[in-house]
């Protein structure tokens, strides 16, 4: 994510020197980005390190077959084995289609590190500016604040395997501090000061946690084949049929997203590869077709090995005596593959979140001293933000069902503002440079996406009488984000712009 100090100027700059067209395309007041001034800290300073190359990005996606880990037992116990095979494959399928369309976004800018809310308020900035922060905020929110979610869970394994008797915990008026809890705030103060040495830095942990996270993948996906004890016998499917099916599905599709879609982090780090264009297509594609295999064969696997009834009755930790069948490993040794895939969402969520609120800054899209870096060239405001965040979120709140509604309703709506975008740029800049420039059918296929896309928002995010999760109080939280984000742009461009 590498730019120059003349690289910091704002969307609207570079769109128009991109832009053969860019007479027509000119924004008017209601554009998203002013030109930086004298005193905007976007002008110039330091840049984003441009040092890490297309399999950095790849071992970062890595982090979509550890959340699948994570959530993969609640979802066949719901489901049905063979219906949950079948919509995470679904799932995957749509990211699939839908990443590949980011690779020509990336390409287009290769200098924004706001990844795809970035792309979304390209597309939009001349017909509607508010679609700058709202895809920014609902994109960076459920990044950052999965730190909190799985410091928690850290904490609570190693309670539970480890230090079964560390269970006092102190109030400390709305806060509380208990063993788990305590563990999770180190875990998360750890991964702070990694990305504040610098991304290159961190990699050695993102590779030290995806190399973990391969050893128990590989066990589960080829050991229960050549195992013979896989069987088909047992798996069921429990999608009801009709319309209810219809409406069960959309409703997963929405739970299971942030699960699958989330290979687009490779793109979040574009200015920071290497080779730009080059190294983000392939870290895309490779991380998709990667993922794509496994959320497909590992629940095909785990199902037939473990049985549907077994999963379903211990969807957490069902893991571990799988793990010890195949291999005789200890239960130890399981648990601290899972810490590692749950170590590389965070280190990977922090990275991703501080550099999205870099890039609002940076583009006019929240208060100016976001848009930062440090003589490093890393956003240690961003970060900051994100370490006080995750604190008050983890003492207070400890893992809520609101936080992941909300970050659900906020990424799979920036996902349909950037594939809409996608759609806009290639109607309202025909001529712009695409250094990778997708085939014709590309276009109708947006087209399906979006629309799909927002059947599986609305359904989805009002479905939770079919799966329990969550309700209207954490939808109308969701909805609050996404409204203080538009206060905080008015604000920067009212008051601190003067636009």
């Amino acid at each position: 994510m590498s730019t120059s100090a003349n690289d910091s100027t704002s969307a609207k700059d570079s769109a128009s020197a991109q832009d053969s067209t860019a007479a027509q395309d000119r924004p008017g007041p209601g554009a998203l980005s002013p030109a930086p001034t004298a005193t905007d800290p976007s002008a110039a300073g330091p840049a984003l390190a441009k040092k890490i190359r297309w399999y950095d990005g790849f071992a970062m996606s890595l982090t979509m077959p550890a959340a699948l880990i994570a959530s993969l037992g609640a979802s066949i116990g719901g489901l049905g084995a063979w219906g949950a095979i079948a919509l995470w494959a679904a799932s995957m399928v749509l990211a699939t289609a839908t990443n590949w369309i980011y690779t020509e976004l990336a390409a287009m800018f290769p200098n924004s590190s706001g990844g795809i809310a970035a792309y979304a308020a390209e597309g939009w900035r001349t017909r509607a500016p508010v679609v700058g922060p709202i895809a920014s905020v609902g994109y960076w929110f459920p990044w950052t604040t999965a730190l909190a979610v799985y410091a928690g869970i850290i904490g609570s394994f190693v309670q539970a395997q480890w230090f079964p008797g560390q269970d006092w915990s102190v109030t400390l008026g709305p806060a509380e501090l208990s063993f788990p809890i305590v563990v999770g705030l180190a875990v998360i103060l750890l991964l702070f000061g990694a990305t504040m040495m610098g991304l290159h830095v961190a990699m050695w942990l993102v590779y030290v946690t995806g190399g973990a996270l391969l050893v128990p993948l590989v066990v589960f996906i080829v050991m229960p084949f050549l195992s013979g004890d896989w069987t088909s016998a047992g798996l069921h499917w429990n999608l009801p049929d009709g319309f209810g099916g219809v409406r069960a599905a959309l409703v997963w599709l929405y739970v299971m997203a942030w699960t699958s879609f989330g290979v687009e982090v490779c793109a979040t780090f574009a200015p920071e590869y290497k080779d730009t264009v080059k190294d983000t297509s392939r870290a895309l594609r490779a991380g998709v077709l990667f993922c794509l295999g496994v959320f497909i064969l590992l629940p095909l696997a785990l199902s037939g090995h473990v049985g549907e009834a077994a999963i379903a009755a211990d969807p957490t930790t069902f893991y571990v005596g799988a793990f010890q069948d195949l291999v005789g490993g200890a239960a130890d040794l399981m648990v601290v593959f899972l810490i590692a895939s749950l170590l590389l969402i965070m280190i990977t969520g922090l990275a991703d979140g501080s550099r999205v609120l870099y890039e609002m800054g940076r583009q006019g899209h929240t208060v100016r001293q976001m848009g930062v870096l440090n003589r490093r060239g890393v956003p240690a405001r961003a970060l900051l933000v994100a370490l006080v965040l995750n604190v008050v979120v983890l003492t207070v709140l400890k893992t809520p069902l609101a936080i992941i509604v909300t970050g659900n309703l906020g990424y799979i709506l920036t996902h349909v503002l950037a594939i809409s975008g996608f759609l806009l740029l290639r109607r309202d800049r025909p001529d712009a440079p695409r250094p990778i420039r997708l085939p014709g059918f590309f276009v109708p296929l947006a087209r399906f996406l979006t629309v799909l896309l927002t059947l599986i928002l609305v359904v989805g995010a009002t479905g939770f009488s079919i799966t329990g999760y969550g309700g209207y109080k954490e939808l109308s939280i969701a909805l609050g984000v996404l409204a203080v984000s538009v206060l905080l742009w008015l604000y920067r461009r009212k008051v601190q712009d003067r636009a």
